[in-house]
């Protein structure tokens, strides 16, 4: 039925209007507390619940140098308690009253959430506003949290080929800007950290004048204001130093990597370029960039006519982009061989089909299927209410404003073949890409 739907809406796309008042999807409200934290809601009166959410506007990219992973480590030991949450029970807290809660690190940001039923908002405002500013941390806490953080390194990448593979070809993309080293940490570097470096990053960056306050669910705009007044304005705002983060030198030549690993099965081919964001760079490019990344990676995309269909000689190929970062961003396409075909034949394909789009760009049919493909899913994001709050979170957090958010529709439907060409121009130069081969273990 909701594939249905789905088809149903996407035949109906192109009737419909363009003008910006029209292309609000979400309508959130937001408002300002005196301390300098932002706060938005995003109205859904369908089901008694709420998702709650806390986005600190820090991550792995604004570490110190030598200390790698002390963002994530952090984010682990903000459940060890406060003076009015012992350690280990906030979640128990949430979970007794029938709620589930998280947190996430990314490079530019770190985001904590409850999603529980609306009459307990009141409670993990509470909760999260507490350890906002009074996070009490013990040596007996730290020290195990931290074992576990290696072993979470060990079980996603180092156990992992593909896992060590991405990590590498982060480092090679960057030569200098902190995106080059992993979220989680380099192994040595976590064996460092310490309840004192943790607590100095904490100090440093957890603030509310450094912080977005998101609620998505069944609560009118008037009592959110007035808990977020009563429990995170009461935290006085703190200094925080901007973000200042070493920048990429021109790429002059083409980077390439090859690693082999017994534990692979399946070959594949990876080639990235550094792109720009919705915040850096030639900012311009950004939305035809993610038309583009549309055209390419859907199901009747480029990249499947051209590498996987018929005598393709790929099994399957993707492409991704990611608009929303601080700094520049990446476009990445990756393929892998056919049973019998070789990963020459993939990189033989990728660079046809690249050459065939700086010289031609993209077709009228195509950008327009993928328009009413990302229009729709704009649409659908309403119904999510952990989706639409992470909407709000990840580009507020990195620059944008709420208004920028809701245009997303508008920006999307006036993308034109023109300006895709000129990001494709503008973006795919050999001489600035890393290309990389994940490859079983050579015969001996």
């Amino acid at each position: 039925m909701r594939r249905l739907l789905f088809s149903l809406l996407l035949s109906c796309l192109p009737l419909l209007a363009v003008g910006p008042a029209q292309a609000q999807v979400f309508q959130p409200s937001r408002f300002m507390l005196g301390n300098g934290l932002e706060v938005v809601l995003i109205e859904d009166h369908r089901a008694p619940i709420v998702h709650h959410m806390v986005w600190y506007k820090v991550g792995a990219a604004d570490e110190m140098p030598g200390e790698s992973g002390v963002a994530h480590y952090l984010e682990h030991l903000m459940f060890k308690g406060t003076p009015s949450v012992p350690s280990g029970e906030f979640s128990k807290i949430v979970a007794r009253e029938g709620g589930r809660d998280n947190a996430f690190t990314s490079s530019d940001y770190t985001g904590y959430f409850q999603t529980i039923a609306r009459d307990r908002l009141e409670l993990v405002m509470r909760m999260e506003a507490d350890r906002m500013h009074r996070l009490s941390l013990k040596e007996a806490d730290a020290k195990p949290e931290l074992q576990v953080v290696l072993e979470e390194r060990l079980s996603r990448t180092d156990n992992s080929p593909r896992g060590q593979f991405g990590e590498q070809m982060d480092a090679a993309q960057y030569l200098a800007h902190p995106y080059g080293r992993p979220v989680i940490g380099w192994a040595h570097e976590i064996k460092s950290l310490n309840l004192e470096k943790a607590m100095a990053f904490y100090r440093t960056h957890y603030a509310p004048n450094n912080a977005v306050l998101i609620v998505a669910g069944d609560v009118a705009p008037a009592e959110l204001r007035a808990l977020a007044e009563k429990y995170y304005g009461l935290i006085p705002m703190r200094p925080v130093p901007p973000r200042f983060r070493p920048q990429e030198p021109p790429q002059l030549a083409a980077r390439r990597i090859t690693m082999h690993d017994a534990r692979v099965t399946q070959p594949s081919l990876t080639r990235s370029y550094l792109a720009p964001s919705r915040v850096a760079g030639e900012t311009k490019h950004a939305v035809p960039l993610s038309v583009l990344a549309e055209i390419l990676s859907n199901s009747t995309g480029q990249l499947h006519r051209n590498l996987v269909a018929g005598e393709g000689p790929a099994s399957s190929a993707g492409a991704w982009y990611q608009s929303l970062s601080v700094d520049s961003s990446t476009f990445a396409l990756s393929a892998s061989p056919k049973p019998g075909r070789k990963i020459d034949e993939v990189e033989a394909a990728v660079d046809k089909l690249l050459e065939t789009l700086l010289r031609d760009g993209v077709s009228e049919f195509d950008l327009a299927t993928a328009k009413n493909v990302m229009l729709a899913e704009a649409i659908f994001a309403r119904d999510s209410l952990s989706g639409a709050a992470r909407t709000f979170g990840a580009a507020l957090t990195a620059g944008l404003s709420v208004e920028q958010v809701e245009a997303w529709p508008h920006l999307v439907r006036a993308v034109t073949r023109e300006q895709v060409h000129e990001a494709v121009r503008h973006v795919f130069d050999i001489r600035r890409s890393v290309t990389g081969l994940l490859l079983p273990k050579e015969p001996s």
